[in-house]
Parts: C-alpha cells; structure tokens; sequence
C-alpha cells in the first residue's frame, strides 16, 4: 500500500504545490464541514416539489461525493461540488411550483442543460468564455465572492438581518446563536493570527461542543437515505423538458450554471495560486468537463443543477492545494448517508464564523485592480458590489462584464478586445431584458 503513495503525491503535484497529506486532509474535512449543510438544506427545498425527503438527501450526498471525486481524481483541483444553492431553489419555487411543472419534467431540464454543458465544453466554447474574462475581472470576481461568502455567514450568524427599512440591519447579539457564532468568529480569528493551519476546523468543532454543551445543538435520528432513493433516481422526463416550452427553462439552468461555475471557479484557483503566469488557469478542461458530468449525474439521481461551491475557499484557506482535498471531501459526502445525524448535529452558528473569515482572506485580490484606471476600476467595482447584493455571482460577473465591454467601446478600445467580450455583453443584456419582463 505504501509504495504507491509517492507516485499520488507525484500525480497530484505534492512538491511543486507545496502540500502534504495531512494538509490535504484537513482542508477536505474544513471543506466538508463548511458546505455540510447542503445535506439538509437541499432535500428541505426539493421536497416541496412532492419529492421525498430522504430520497433527495441520498441523492445530494452521492452526486457531492460522484463530482467532488471526480474533480479531484481527473481535474486535481481542490474544488468541491453540490446542487447548487440558488439553482435548487428555481427549480422548486419558478419552475415546479410556479409553472405548475412535475418534478420529474424539471429533473429531465436539468439533464438537458447538463448535455448542452457538456457539447459547449467539447467544442471549446466555455473555456474560450473565461479566457476572454480580463484578468483583473478575475481579481474583481474573486474579491466579490468574498464579499458574497462573508455575508451569506453574517447572515447565517444572525449578525446581519432584513430589515424593510434599511434592507439590512444589526442583529440581536443577545440571542443564544449569534452570541455562539461571535464566540466561534473570535476563537477561529485568533486561530488563525497564531498560523494554526487548522484553524477552520479547529473553530468549526470547538464552537459546535459550546453549543451542544448550552443545548444550541440539535440530534434527531434518521433513516437510512440510500433505502429510499429508488424513488426519485431514473425518473427524470426528458421528453417532457424538451417540448418548446421549456426551452427557457433549460436556457437558465445552462446560463446561471455557466456563469456561477465560471466566477466560482477563477475565485477557488485565484485564491489557492492555481493560474499560470498567463492568467490562465491550467487543465480548465477537465474541470468543465467534471461539473458538466457532476450536473447530469444529479439529474439522473434526483436532484437539481450541481456546481461549484464556494465554500470551497474554506479548505484552500486551510492550506488544500491539489485534488486531494476534494477527494477527501466527495468520501465524506459518502460517509455522511450513514452518519447524517452526525452532520446535521454541526450548526450553522459553527460554520458561519468559516464563512466571514474565509470572505475577509479574499480580499486581499483587490490589490490586483488598477483602481486609478475608470475604465476597469468601475467594471471590478460592479463586480464586487453586486455579486452579494444581488446575491448571484452570475449577475455581478454579467453586470461588470458588461460595464467592461460597453467602455472598451467608448474609449475606442474595440479592435484591442477580444470579439468573445463584446458576444457575451450583449448576451448579457438580453439576459437582464429577459429577466425585466419577470
């Protein structure tokens, strides 16, 4: 068993990356404990479909582990993936709900735009997309999703809440799990201003045995999720998806999918120093083959659209650097079927103090814009401002984007750009007319 060990570390690039094994494992952890509330949330939004609860989370749980495996085994990206939060939400609340369409005819939309993901890949035509993203987009993209994790933990902390007035406000700080998920930003924080590598984790579980000990912790039991996935996994209707009718359908599970894998993806390899001298990021291929095959995977189980999660920050922060980290992260996908109790015993008041750190390291990519430059200082400002207040990377990245090509016209630049960029803005702006119309 031993021998084989240098060749892994070989492929996955151990010593130029700057890793190890154990590294590689506590990110994986870090990552999994982050983004472990996909397990409950997901099947909580599906079921009001008329889909089955535990079904959804066997479901959730395998295409995790099948797309995070994969990305680590054949990409070598420290990447994990998941139905995608936002995505699963469309599919319950426009399409089932709203529409008036059956689960089963949402599913075999979903499968479609998972091929459709799949021929664009082959062809080139989505790694030509994020090539033609200027790379200070990139910075800008990065920084935004920092914004975007750090205040989806705000939120989950109950730090930050709605407020009708003001759009948001400061929370209740004397309420049990907000003063829990204080105590876990302070302790992670000062983890992390010691250098302890795993701090993420180190946090995550200690603020998790405060809780249980003041009896913020919740245990229930529950079935086995495998012995009820027969229920929804095959029963896709892709004849039904493909009637004229949902055309528009498959449209935006394929626009939002693309543009949030794009931005998730330049935001997880900008953070871990993943791209190449070029601004380029290497193997992308494969990577956007792998989310692709993640995406009709999930439709084929019984789940929505699967992406890239950002969460995922959470174990570069911890030091992941090669596939390793997601492949540890797709077994314990596996794991969690079997110990769901277990998974669902961590607390969002746990893991929100990884997210606002997390948010706060990225950052550090603002550094990289030209902000004395207007015509990509406002383009990277729309980015990063409107990836959490729209709370969408695809809108934020379409309205910098935009923004970008329009002034690369204005300031007589058109010949010097890439003819992708002007292509995709006006795909943009069909996009928000689209979305206008309600």
């Amino acid at each position: 068993m031993l021998p084989i060990l240098p060749r892994l570390e070989a492929y996955f690039e151990f010593e130029r990356l700057g890793t190890n094994w154990k590294t590689e494992i506590l990110a994986g952890a870090t990552t999994f404990i982050t983004m472990a509330y996909i397990v409950f949330v997901n099947p909580s939004i599906l079921r009001e479909t008329g889909m089955p609860f535990a079904a959804v989370m066997a479901a959730t749980c395998l295409c995790a582990a099948f797309g995070s495996i994969l990305m680590g085994a054949f990409a070598r990206y420290p990447i994990a993936l998941a139905p995608g939060m936002g995505l699963n939400a469309y599919f319950t609340y426009t399409v089932v709900k709203g529409l008036g369409i059956s689960w089963q005819a949402a599913l075999g939309a979903v499968f479609l735009s998972g091929v459709a993901f799949l021929i664009l890949t082959l062809a080139g035509v989505r790694q030509l997309i994020v090539e033609a993203i200027p790379a200070e987009l990139y910075s800008a993209v990065a920084a935004g999703i920092g914004l975007f994790i750090a205040m989806i933990g705000l939120r989950n902390a109950g730090i930050v809440v709605a407020s009708p007035s003001t759009l948001v406000a400061l929370g209740n700080l004397r309420d049990k799990n907000t003063a829990l998920a204080l105590f876990g930003l302070i302790a992670t924080s000062a983890l992390a201003a010691w250098g302890v590598r795993a701090a993420m984790l180190i946090g995550i579980l200690a603020t998790t045995a405060v809780g249980a000990v003041l009896g913020l912790v919740t245990w229930s039991p529950a079935t086995n999720p495998l012995a009820e996935i027969a229920a929804i996994a095959g029963k896709l209707d892709v004849r039904a998806a493909w009637n004229i009718g949902f055309l528009e359908i498959v449209f935006v599970f394929l626009f939002v999918d693309l543009f949030d894998n794009v931005g998730t993806l330049v935001g997880v390899a900008k953070k871990a120093g993943l791209m190449d001298a070029a601004g380029h990021i290497p193997r992308i291929r494969r990577i956007l083959l792998t989310d692709a095959s993640a995406t009709i995977a999930g439709s084929l189980l019984g789940t929505s659209t699967v992406v890239s999660y950002i969460e995922s920050a959470a174990g570069v922060v911890a030091g992941g650097r090669s596939g390793v980290t997601s492949i540890v992260t797709g077994l314990l996908f596996i794991a969690a079927l079997f110990v769901a109790p277990v998974v669902g015993a961590v607390p969002t008041s746990a893991t929100a103090p990884a997210l606002i750190i997390v948010g706060s390291l990225m950052m550090s990519h603002v550094g990289e814009i030209r902000w004395n430059d207007p015509a990509m200082a406002i383009p990277a400002f729309l980015t990063m401002a409107t990836i959490p207040l729209t709370f969408s990377i695809a809108t934020g990245l379409s309205l910098g984007f935009t923004a970008y090509a329009l002034l690369r016209l204005a300031t007589g630049k058109a010949r010097e750009t890439h003819w992708l960029v002007f292509v995709l803005a006006a795909l943009f702006v069909a996009r928000f007319v689209y979305l206008g119309r309600g």
